[in-house]
């Protein structure tokens, strides 16, 4: 092989001086046509190879390369001019075959190749091997049922490379047994060992396997190098069969309902017709996550029948679960729930988890104002009789004023120092307020200075005074009056807490575009103990607890439209074409109470108004003092405000007997009116649509002579 290396590489060397003169010689000489021929012969050839060639084809162009590349070289050295070039590719010709050697040496390794394969001796038929036996079991002093266990691991592979220590099996429950794993190298620890893994050895369901914390004894390793498992399928049956409370908790409310809680206890109140059950939230449970529509359906009741309310207060929740709900029944109002303890407080309803839901007839910072919210229907003036019966059972002065008048309104005026219908008298009440607050702030007490009005502080010399204003927006409303209406009412519900005055107000709406100003509603917010709304669209609901601060997390869900049962057999009604029975309307009364930014669901006392309601009221009806009403009189504000409007009691007017002298063809000029601050003027009386303004004989025998005239 040797030799033929060197003499191809002679070869190669002696050809590269005609190669390199090829290119200048004169046309067709013959070394010309034998380089030329040459080329070609490579050329054409390599494209043969690429074409038929598929296995041996990259040997082939090595082969043939030194024929191609001279091909290239003479077609270079004819194009470029001067000899110096032409040597030069020659030469590299020359250099490069002579390193590659390519006919010697590819000859040569296909033949060493061939002699390497004819050297590897055929291979043997492989055959299956036996099975190896089963390691013995190392005889450590286990119990038959430990062995027995082992044999069930073995067969599943050791598990997450795991042994088995010793299996422990549970009294009374032939099927259950306790498994003691650990690694079985020492020193590592078990991972990848999943409750199928124990269940498929075991031969039980995987929700029968539970893993547990191993825990450290004497004379035994811990750490994660250790695993106890539960292998219990007789216990899951009795568990989803005859589950304790404390199981039967944990398996539903702990899991969705209220995840996390763990049951407490239990606790059965058959005289009201109450199961409350406790539980308590890990430390690290956060805020409270509940399910009230889940919670509702695992405690076997409809989430809007209301029968089943959460209370949260730190880690401990208490759920009380109705037989009936608190918010179905009628509670009658009666003069103890209605009369004000020592400091204040007194009964308005029932909340939905039973406790009662109070009221204050006054605050810490004064007297008290009152904020009563519900459509027509929803109970707005039986929660404004509660309050009216609260301040007289308190020994307030009350004055009770409504938009237009109704029965209601009508039979709790005769228990009250003064009562009255309609914008006029508001806004004369109003005025009279205005006057008071000035009257009251000169009033000396006992000690002979002034002070603020504070609740149960002695020697005060006048009693509380507390208004009512029913329908306050319609008749703030008013073409006439309801400017003033809506300008002293916020002054006094600004002033008012300090001389013993509380403005309540009752309407069917809180928001500033319905006539509230946003003053206004905000005194009477912060200076009401517990506001009070009830029945609110559900689509008003999130807009009206905004509106009355409360945060967007403790904006209740709406109430539903009903707290009765669904009546059973509906079904069997389908089936026979049955009218389904009319739904009970049961929610009047219903609805939340603010006592202080989270508001909670209420059902209000009910006052009978069908019966007598005497028996709820104090026997005397209490006023104001001499001295209040001489101020008042002095003021011209203390009358039988159910009058007509007096000469100049709302600004100046035309003189009437101009109307006499006054040419009917001609227009006659702008009369002035308007808001007057003080309590007399000096105009004349204004004419009211639909009202007479004679008020003696000889006023009568003039509109006569008019008459006649």
């Amino acid at each position: 092989m040797a030799f033929a290396v060197k003499l191809e590489r002679f070869l190669y060397l002696a050809a590269a001086p005609f190669l390199g003169a090829a290119a200048n010689l004169p046309d067709h000489p013959a070394i010309g046509a034998t380089v030329a021929s040459a080329g070609g012969i490579g050329v054409a050839a390599s494209l043969i190879v690429v074409c038929t060639e598929k296995d041996s084809a990259g040997r082939w162009l090595v082969r043939l390369s030194p024929l191609t590349l001279a091909a290239a070289v003479d077609y270079a050295a004819y194009h470029i001019p001067g000899w110096g070039w032409d040597a030069a590719l020659a030469l590299g010709w020359g250099a490069l075959c002579c390193a590659v050697v390519p006919i010697a040496k590819t000859t040569g390794r296909h033949r060493r190749r061939r002699k390497v394969l004819a050297a590897v001796p055929e291979a043997p038929v492989l055959t299956a091997a036996p099975e190896a036996a089963p390691e013995p079991v190392v005889d450590d002093g286990a119990d038959p049922f430990t062995q027995g266990v082992r044999l069930l691991w073995k067969r599943a592979g050791d598990p997450a490379r795991t042994h088995v220590v010793v299996a422990t099996p549970h009294p009374g429950k032939p099927n259950d047994f306790t498994l003691l794993l650990r690694a079985n190298e020492p020193g590592r620890p078990i991972s990848g060992l999943h409750r199928a893994d124990v269940a498929a050895a075991c031969g039980v369901h995987e929700d029968d396997v539970k893993f547990v914390s191993t825990a450290q004894m004497a004379g035994r390793q811990d750490g994660p190098g250790w695993q106890e498992a539960e292998v219990i399928p007789d216990e899951r049956i009795r568990r989803r069969t005859k589950p304790t409370d404390a199981e039967w908790w944990q398996d539903g409310i702990g899991e969705d309902a209220i995840p996390g809680s763990k049951y407490t206890n239990k606790v059965r109140n058959d005289e009201r017709g109450v199961t409350y059950w406790m539980a308590q939230l890990p430390d690290s449970a956060g805020e409270p996550r509940i399910d009230s529509v889940a919670l509702a359906r695992a405690l076997g009741a409809r989430h809007e029948e209301g029968r089943v309310f959460v209370t949260f207060e730190g880690r401990h929740v208490l759920v009380a679960v109705w037989d009936e709900s608190p918010l179905a029944k009628f509670y009658p109002a009666t003069r103890e729930l209605l009369t004000p303890d020592k400091d204040g407080w007194y009964t308005t309803g029932i909340l939905a988890n039973g406790q009662p839901a109070r009221n204050r007839v006054h605050t810490t910072r004064g007297a008290a104002h009152g904020l009563y919210v519900a459509p027509s229907g929803g109970g707005k003036t039986q929660l404004m009789a509660l309050a009216v019966c609260a301040q007289a059972n308190w020994g307030a002065v009350i004055w009770l004023v409504t938009e237009a008048p109704d029965e209601k309104t009508a039979a709790l005026g005769a228990h009250v120092n003064r009562y009255g219908v309609g914008a006029l008298y508001m806004v004369r009440a109003l005025r009279a307020i205005d006057a008071l607050m000035e009257i009251r702030g000169t009033m000396p007490w006992a000690d002979g200075k002034v002070h603020d009005w504070e609740a149960g502080k002695p020697g005060c010399p006048y009693r509380p005074l507390t208004v009512f204003w029913d329908e306050f927006l319609s008749a703030a409303r008013n073409e006439e009056y309801g400017a003033e209406i809506m300008d002293r009412a916020e002054s006094g519900t600004v002033k008012g807490r300090k001389y013993g005055i509380g403005e309540h107000v009752a309407g069917q709406s809180v928001f500033v575009q319905d006539g509230f100003t946003q003053l206004l509603l905000e005194n009477i917010r912060e200076n009401s103990p517990a506001p009070v709304v009830l029945k609110v669209a559900a689509k008003k609901v999130l807009e009206m607890f905004k509106t009355l601060g409360v945060a967007p997390d403790d904006i209740p869900e709406p109430l539903p439209r009903s707290f009765s049962p669904e009546a059973e057999g509906r079904i069997d009604r389908i089936l026979s074409g049955e009218a389904e029975p009319p739904s009970d309307d049961n929610t009047g009364g219903v609805g939340w109470i603010v006592p202080r930014s989270k508001p909670e669901v209420l059902r209000t006392l009910f006052m009978n108004f069908n019966e007598p309601i005497a028996h709820l009221f104090p026997d005397e009806v209490f006023g104001l003092t001499p001295h209040e009403i001489a101020e008042l009189e002095k003021r011209d504000l203390w009358f039988d405000w159910n009058e007509p409007p007096r000469p100049g009691e709302f600004g100046d007017d035309e003189d009437p007997d101009e109307d006499d002298a006054w040419i009917d063809d001609e227009p006659k000029p702008a009369r002035k009116s308007g808001p007057k601050t003080g309590g007399k003027g000096g105009g004349k009386e204004r004419a009211i649509p639909g009202r007479s303004n004679v008020r003696s004989p000889d006023e009568a025998l003039a509109a006569l002579h008019k008459l006649g005239r």
